[in-house]
């Protein structure tokens, strides 16, 4: 009888733990057993915004050692998938039971939840009410007040969330607590890869990447992704971006990239690096805020992703990395520069090419060109890594003093500075292009990431830039209705915006940023009915993935 009494207990105490675990998890200010679901036709419209390409790549040069690792390192990025739909909204499996219509299921799959990232988080049913600007990061009903007066040195912190005791007060938990189930399956596989692969440097990175989200301090395997230099599978796997967080921008979300190297192309960008110090210096602001010498062991790179999964792959898609966020890192060996060039390709022609052909000026279309937009995106990331990590003042790292506004200036910053280094390196004679392609290029840009909507920080910084380079005559519209570029009005828009940010950012100046995204963030009518043209004409907003072992023909 006892023994019957015991095991009753020790179940008991099992499913309350389960039960326990669910609450924190689901977290949700809404019951999906009360939404109610919008016509059908706005479902498939909203899925309509999107086109979908195939992930393929040649793995030709991959050994069989390495070929061999991918199926592990899918099932790796499955489970981040996994985690980032706990942080991002809750419970997938609740929520989908509860949805009819096959096209609002695709909706919240492309979404990761049942708000629709390219409309601003628009609700996608009935009785939800708003996203929580925290997502799942934090406990809904928590206000800032609350937050600031909670005195935790972890509650700032990239890996940790926070939910609340019986009691009603807070508490932080750390990442690897919290989705402990998942992050130790994903490092038993990913110490299996490291067995295998045959290339030691990526095998160190590996094992130490496991090891870190075991316990969540990433700096050393951070440092040995840097030192890889011979792999030709990446794996960006973990906690990376904040973009999600949005009450703070201080949480990291999972995510997962499988890329493979496209040697030819990597080798052609590797000069670039031992430039970067030399770059920094040049920049078109007052001295005090580029003392900052940025790690001359970045790396250029140009890679076919074959896998998106997490994070990179809700709503808008990325096309290319700069990592590592860590500024003890960047400082120490600078960063690495992803180019995606299999999605960059796929998002130029049925997306860039179309736009352009709408909306700049006849006589400046034959500026729009692969390549430029191609250098455009490589320097955008080449920029994350020049200008100020620390401001100068006192205010601590920049990141922690904008708060929420970080993600969209720092995003801003990249865009206007990747332009200024393709002109500076232009005129250095390190770069050979026509100018004017990248600028036209650049313009014709800004309509394709302002399509994101405001609720992305690439969509906001580009709508800031967009009204800022019209005050300064960057750009004219013509009785047609095209946009044409007046080159030096733009060259002269970019500097003065180059300066502006990155003083803001080395000022920590909180309160200026958000005026400036208050200002400039935003859709004026003439822009919308622009944006409505393209939407009429059926342009795709953005690219949905066919991915997977089965697309690149691994078994």
């Amino acid at each position: 009888m006892k023994k019957y009494t015991l095991t009753l207990i020790v179940a008991i105490a099992i499913l309350s733990q389960a039960i326990a675990q669910q609450d924190i998890f689901n977290n949700s200010t809404f019951n999906p057993a009360e939404m109610k679901e919008l016509p059908n036709e706005k479902y498939q419209q909203w899925v309509g915004e999107y086109i979908k390409v195939p992930l393929t790549s040649d793995l030709k040069n991959l050994s069989e050692a390495d070929r061999s690792i991918l199926p592990l390192l899918f099932e790796v990025a499955n489970i981040m998938d996994d985690i980032y739909w706990l942080q991002a909204y809750g419970n997938k499996t609740r929520l989908m039971k509860h949805i009819q219509s096959e096209d609002a299921k695709r909706l919240v799959e492309i979404n990761y939840g049942p708000w629709n990232r390219l409309h601003g988080n628009m609700p996608i049913f009935e009785n939800i009410g708003q996203k929580p600007a925290g997502a799942n990061f934090y406990p809904p009903d928590m206000t800032k007040e609350e937050f600031e007066a909670y005195d935790n040195p972890e509650k700032k912190s990239l890996y940790t969330v926070l939910r609340r005791n019986k009691s009603g007060t807070l508490r932080t938990i750390l990442y690897h607590e919290f989705y402990g189930e998942q992050v130790n399956k994903a490092s038993r596989l990913m110490v299996a890869a490291s067995e295998v692969t045959s290339d030691p440097g990526f095998a160190d990175y590996l094992r130490l990447r496991a090891q870190a989200l075991l316990n969540d301090d990433y700096f050393e395997s951070d440092m040995a992704w840097m030192s890889m230099k011979t792999n030709t599978i990446d794996f960006v796997v973990g906690p990376i971006e904040n973009y999600e967080d949005q009450l703070y921008s201080y949480k990291a979300a999972h995510e997962a990239f499988i890329l493979i190297k496209d040697m030819e192309w990597s080798e052609r960008l590797a000069h670039y690096s031992a430039l970067l110090p030399d770059l920094q210096m040049q920049l078109p602001v007052d001295e005090k805020y580029k003392q900052e010498v940025p790690g001359s062991d970045s790396d250029l790179g140009v890679y076919d992703a074959i896998y998106y999964k997490g994070d990179c792959n809700a709503g808008s898609k990325t096309i290319a990395i700069n990592l590592p966020n860590d500024s003890k890192v960047q400082l120490a060996k600078g960063s690495r520069r992803l180019q995606l060039k299999n999605a960059m390709r796929a998002k130029f022609e049925n997306i860039l090419m179309p736009i352009s052909n709408m909306l700049i000026d006849p006589s400046q279309q034959t500026h729009v060109t692969f390549n430029a937009f191609f250098e455009n995106t490589m320097f955008h990331e080449v920029a994350h890594g020049l200008g100020i990590k620390n401001t100068i003042n006192g205010k601590g790292d920049v990141r922690t003093s904008l708060k929420e506004q970080y993600s969209a200036i720092e995003e801003g910053k990249a865009d206007i500075l990747g332009l200024f280094l393709v002109t500076k390196l232009k005129e250095m004679g390190e770069l050979e292009v026509d100018l004017m392609d990248n600028y036209v290029t650049f313009m014709a840009g800004i309509f394709r990431s302002i399509r994101f909507g405001a609720s992305s920080a690439h969509g906001r910084a580009n709508l800031m830039r967009f009204y800022y380079f019209k005050e300064m005559g960057a750009f004219q519209k013509t009785d047609e209705g095209f946009y044409k570029i007046d080159f030096e009005k733009m060259k002269d828009a970019m500097n003065s915006l180059t300066d502006v940010i990155l003083t803001l950012q080395g000022n920590g100046d909180y309160d200026g940023v958000k005026k400036l995204m208050e200002e400039k963030g935003k859709i004026g009518p003439q822009l919308q009915k622009d944006l409505d043209r393209l939407k009429e004409s059926n342009i795709p907003v953005d690219v949905i993935f066919d991915q997977g072992v089965n697309v690149v023909g691994i078994r």
